[in-house]
């Protein structure tokens, strides 16, 4: 379902400017309503200013994937609000991408007005963007104790590494310890600094996929010819090697895959249970034909309705929700750095669909192989892109 005009309110804090940061915004219908979209994201360290566009351009593009044309800007930042209205010159040189980001989001709607309110007023997208700033500084007390735990093994492996999959965004960094000097996405993403790379794999073969079920939350093993998928893809990411980390479902078929991999990079893996498959409720071990003849009428809403779940499961709108908290984590947890995440074909959809900035027909339209891989990069001033779809070519 689309939304002609929709109400958009945004709000970022940093506890120590900089200091852990995060950013809130929800959508709304016309009337003020019905809540349409949330967004909220921890930010790691940065400043108020950083954290109030970014919650700006997650409210913009919640907005665009709902299909709006008219949308109205409420925000409380003064800052944010004079600038993207024309009357305040961006100064500040972390401010300019983040500012131009919001301005080609804006070109895409017909009318976009940008109004000031106070705090109070903006009481909803203000619990977002604190509830994120709780998660931000929770994070940084993990990745510090991971960090601890893993400086041997990213020591000896940096000694060693393979030729990186970051290698251009290095080269292309004048300073690393300079967070002036920053890189560019690539192509014309304009994105800048250092991304969080997620190499997004799909488990190997099993009997359900085999035979073309759902296979949600069931948990059946790989296959011979799964195993042998997952080992040809270990081999594969050894040989890229520049991995930081290994996040798998806690599902058995991608635990499995995910362990091929792990032997072969010589990391641990973790299990992160937001990376689970859709929960297909009563559909689980039907075939496509199966479960339309079931429930004829809900299959086909299901079909092009995000917001439709299957009997007793979940929706993809319930999935995104999730993932999208998934992806929060990764990028918090392992900034500038290359992780392989263990998954399947909704999550890393997802993920894909997160990384392009488009709606859901994603999920219907895109086709992903067992065992290929899709690369997805989010960059820390909130851009993103994809660098590979449905890869195979390790397999034969």
């Amino acid at each position: 379902m689309s939304y002609e005009h929709v109400i958009v309110e945004a709000d970022g804090g940093s506890r120590g400017n900089p200091g852990p940061a995060g950013f809130g915004a929800v959508v709304f219908d016309a009337g003020h309503v019905a809540v349409l979209a949330e967004r909220r994201e921890s930010l790691g360290i940065a400043t108020n200013n950083v954290a109030e566009y970014r919650g700006l351009i997650a409210g913009l593009e919640a907005a665009a994937e709902l299909g709006a044309r008219t949308v109205d800007v409420r925000m409380d930042s003064k800052l944010v609000i004079e600038q993207m209205s024309g009357r305040w010159k961006v100064k500040h040189a972390a401010m300019i991408p983040l500012a131009d980001r919001a301005r080609r989001l804006v070109a895409d709607f017909d009318r976009v007005s940008f109004t000031w309110i106070p705090r109070a007023q903006n009481s909803h997208a203000d619990r977002l963007a604190n509830e994120a700033m709780d998660d931000a500084a929770l994070v940084g007390e993990v990745r510090a104790a991971r960090e601890a735990e893993t400086a041997t093994v990213e020591e000896q492996s940096t000694r060693s590494a393979a030729p990186s999959w970051i290698d251009e965004a290095r080269a292309a960094q004048v300073d690393p310890a300079n967070t002036e000097a920053v890189s560019a996405g690539p192509g014309w993403t304009g994105a800048l600094g250092r991304p969080t790379r997620l190499l997004l794999l799909r488990h190997g073969q099993t009997e359900l996929s085999l035979e073309r079920r759902y296979s949600g939350r069931g948990n059946p093993p790989l296959t011979r010819l799964g195993r042998e998928q997952a080992a040809r893809a270990a081999k594969m990411l050894a040989a890229k090697g520049d991995i930081a980390a290994i996040s798998s479902s806690p599902l058995g078929r991608a635990r499995e895959t995910a362990e091929a991999a792990g032997a072969a990079l010589n990391l641990p893996v973790r299990t992160h249970d937001g990376l689970i498959e859709t929960d297909f409720g009563a559909w689980e071990g039907l075939t496509f034909l199966e479960a339309a003849q079931r429930d004829p009428e809900l299959h086909a809403r299901w079909l092009g309705d995000p917001s439709v779940a299957a009997p007793g499961g979940e929706s993809f709108d319930e999935v995104r929700e999730r993932i999208e908290a998934v992806r929060r984590d990764l990028v918090a947890l392992y900034p500038g750095q290359n992780v392989l995440v263990v998954s399947h074909v909704t999550p890393i959809k997802t993920l894909v669909q997160l990384a392009l900035g488009v709606g859901p027909s994603l999920l219907y339209r895109l086709h992903l192989d067992l065992a290929s891989l899709c690369i997805a990069e989010f960059y820390p001033d909130g851009g993103s892109s994809v660098r590979l779809v449905n890869d195979t070519s390790y397999l034969s």
